[in-house]
């Protein structure tokens, strides 16, 4: 049986990861890459990259091609476009990466340390209204909030 560990080890095997400041000078290049950022609707809506596109993880395949209710044209369009994945720590988006490549999406890379590695390396996130989201508040919306009853038990 594999664990969630284990998908992203075999991912990491096939999915190439840059690092926040490498994607900071990739976006101020002449042709930016789309930053994808698969987290769910209101982790967006709290805080991501300006000029990001929200696409949730769990409706990713569906928004990646033509003719579902889900599809993100701008998206199913970009199979030849440069692609930055995001998510909170960088675990979804190495997933969300993997199964774009195996769409045939040719040039998608995973952000490694997510959104939380953006805010730690004081690049800008916007709320959903546009608002500069302040680094400190950031940090406390991007902060893993696992629960006791969610540990492996003893």
């Amino acid at each position: 049986m594999k664990r969630y560990a284990d998908l992203i080890a075999e991912a990491l095997a096939r999915v190439r990861e840059i690092m926040p400041w490498d994607l900071r000078a990739r976006l101020e290049e002449r042709a930016p890459p789309m930053v994808l950022d698969v987290r769910e609707p209101a982790e967006f809506e709290a805080a991501h990259i300006p000029g990001s596109v929200n696409v949730p993880r769990g409706v990713l395949e569906a928004a990646c091609d033509w003719g579902y209710d889900e599809t993100l044209p701008e998206l199913a369009a970009a199979r030849e476009r440069s692609i930055v994945v995001v998510c909170r720590s960088g675990n979804r988006s190495l997933l969300a990466a993997d199964v774009m490549q195996q769409m045939g999406f040719g040039d998608v890379v995973s952000l490694k340390t997510g959104v939380r590695g953006w805010n730690d390396f004081e690049q800008p996130l916007v709320d959903g209204a546009g608002r500069i989201v302040d680094p400190d508040v950031a940090e406390r919306l991007l902060a893993a909030r696992v629960r006791p009853e969610q540990l492996r038990p003893r």
